[in-house]
């Protein structure tokens, strides 16, 4: 049957539960502000092992470690930039994740055998709690499997992988609901590795201009880099204007905000009545899980502005339309 969904509002003891189960090499699903996340010791080889043999995980994509002390890098980051320090001042606890040289005391299996780690610290107050009382840092991938949409709630992560999980909190719909922005700082100049819940703009304003990291890479620097990800398993099109009537049949179109003419899709999902960005990457994930679920034959997904958190949601729809990648892993 699985892990059973536990709520923390109606079990007083569900965290502490959860973080003994972490501390035993157990798997837990606990909510962040971007996405529901598999969590596990990150120190534990063992148990990250099981993370990624529970999301069909390659090995050769690093995982993001999670914190709740800024002290805690002392034992995984072997050194934390200026610029860095500056973003952390500002933006933590939050969707922003940096890829930083990393210490001997995180696994090579965390870092896909890399000589970086990617950490940040989540905003959300489960997340922090939980992981304050494990009293360690978390290595924590989103809880579906390889490739899959990312969960934004509890029953969507149980659908995903549920069965390998010990524990699952439920905190509700995660705020964000897209994952972190990962930015390395290996070099002198910072590079944006994915777009993500903390805009572009926000960081430039305190750091100055990001260099951009190519499309996608062949051995990730980070998670999300790879070429396909985030995908429905229904053919997606990521399209700049709203497909001809000849096409719509038997499709579904996942839309930023309003369309004037969308007869003759056989579903229609809009991301944000009044083209809000924040409250669109809360919806995506859902949304695309929902036109998936329709027995649809295709889905268009129209392009939002190439701004802001717009970004971040185009990013995942340009991944998710990518079919028969040479990096794809099957299930």
């Amino acid at each position: 049957m699985g892990a059973r969904i536990q709520s923390v509002s109606t079990d007083g003891r569900a965290v502490e539960q959860a973080a003994a189960c972490l501390r035993a090499g157990g798997l837990v699903v606990f909510p962040t502000e971007t996405v529901y996340g598999l969590g596990a010791d990150a120190l534990n080889p063992k148990a990250v092992a099981r993370v990624f043999e529970v999301k069909q995980r390659p090995r050769f994509d690093p995982l993001i470690v999670h914190i709740a002390d800024i002290e805690w890098l002392r034992d995984i980051a072997a050194a934390f930039p200026p610029a860095a320090r500056k973003l952390a001042d500002r933006f933590w606890p939050g969707p922003l994740t940096f890829v930083l040289p990393k210490t001997d005391r995180v696994p090579d299996l965390v870092t896909a055998g890399l000589p970086s780690v990617a950490v940040r610290m989540p905003r959300h107050p489960l997340a922090l709690d939980l992981i304050r009382q494990v009293g360690g840092p978390v290595a924590a991938p989103s809880a579906n499997r390889f490739g899959h949409l990312s969960p934004s709630t509890a029953e969507d992560a149980r659908t995903e992988v549920g069965e390998g999980a010990d524990m699952i909190l439920d905190g509700g719909p995660c705020p964000v609901g897209i994952e972190s922005t990962i930015v390395s700082l290996l070099d002198p100049n910072p590079l944006l590795l994915r777009p993500g819940g903390l805009p572009l703009e926000d960081i430039e304003s305190v750091i100055g201009p990001l260099a951009r990291a190519r499309h996608a890479d062949e051995r990730p620097q980070s998670p999300g880099r790879l070429l396909r990800h985030y995908a429905p398993r229904t053919p997606l099109s990521l399209v700049s204007a709203v497909p001809p009537r000849a096409d719509r049949a038997g499709a579904g179109l996942l839309s930023p905000g309003p369309v004037p003419e969308a007869g003759g899709f056989a579903m229609v999902e809009m991301l944000s009545p009044a083209l809000d960005a924040a409250e669109a990457a809360a919806r995506l994930f859902s949304a695309l899980r929902r036109l998936d679920a329709a027995g649809l034959s295709r889905i268009y997904a129209l392009e939002g502005p190439e701004r802001g958190l717009w970004r971040a949601i185009n990013d995942r729809l340009r991944r998710a339309s990518v079919r028969d990648a040479p990096d794809e892993i099957p299930g």
